[in-house]
C-alpha cells in the first residue's frame, strides 16, 4: 500500500537517508522510528516491516517497539495532537473532566482523532509538570492550569491558526502558564 504508493517516493527516499545515517545498529532502531514517523506520521506495519528488513530487525522487536512507547502511533493522527496528562497531580486538578471535555467538544466517541484529521486526542500518565497541573499538550505548545470550561477557547484558537486567520486570542492563560513570560524583577 506505502510502498506502491508513488506519491510516497519521497517520503521513503528521505527514510532511507535516514536508514543510512543510523545504519543497521539496532540500538539506534527508536531513533529511525522517530525519523520514520516524522516522514510519515505514524508507523503502520508495512513501514515497520520495511524497517525491519533494511535494518535486519525481526519485525516482531520493531513492533514491539513501536507499541511499547506512546510518543509513536501505528494508525494516522490529526495536525493537532492533544495530550491530556492524567497523572496524580493533574488528575486531582480536574484533567479527567478536561479530557473529556476535548473528546466532547470534538465530537470523538470511539476513535482518538476527528474525521476531519485536525485533532487526536489522548491522555498521558504524567508530562512531568506537576506544577502546572492540570496539564494539556497541543503538539509542542504546554497549557497549564487548563479547566474544562476554556476547552472550547483553546480548540477555537487551533482551528484558527489552521484557517490562517490573524487573531489577538491566544487562548487560556494564567500565572503558571508556558506561554506567559517570566516576571522581570525590579
Amino acid at each position: 500500500m506505502l510502498l506502491n504508493d508513488p506519491t510516497n517516493k519521497e517520503k521513503f527516499r528521505k527514510l532511507d537517508e535516514v536508514l543510512e545515517r543510523y545504519g543497521r545498529d539496532p540500538e539506534q532502531l527508536i531513533r529511525v522510528l522517530q525519523g520514520a514517523q516524522d516522514i510519515f506520521g505514524y508507523l503502520p506495519e508495512e513501514l515497520q516491516a520495511y524497517i525491519s528488513d533494511k535494518m535486519d530487525i525481526p519485525v516482531s522487536a520493531v513492533n514491539g517497539v513501536v507499541t511499547f512507547y506512546a510518543l509513536f502511533s501505528t494508525k494516522p493522527r490529526g495536525k493537532y495532537t492533544v495530550n491530556v496528562c492524567l497523572g496524580t497531580a493533574c488528575y486531582v486538578q480536574g484533567a479527567q473532566q478536561i479530557h473529556d471535555s476535548f473528546k466532547n467538544h470534538l465530537a470523538l466517541k470511539d476513535n482518538d482523532t476527528t474525521e476531519d484529521m485536525l485533532f487526536t486526542v489522548r491522555s498521558s500518565r504524567c508530562i512531568g509538570a506537576c506544577g502546572l497541573a492540570p496539564v494539556v499538550t497541543i503538539n509542542e505548545d504546554v497549557h497549564g492550569k487548563l479547566t474544562a470550561k476554556e476547552v472550547s477557547k483553546l480548540i477555537n484558537r487551533y482551528k484558527k491558526e489552521t484557517a490562517g486567520e490573524n487573531h489577538e486570542d491566544k487562548g487560556p492563560t494564567r500565572p503558571g502558564t508556558y506561554q506567559e513570560e517570566a516576571p522581570t524583577e525590579p
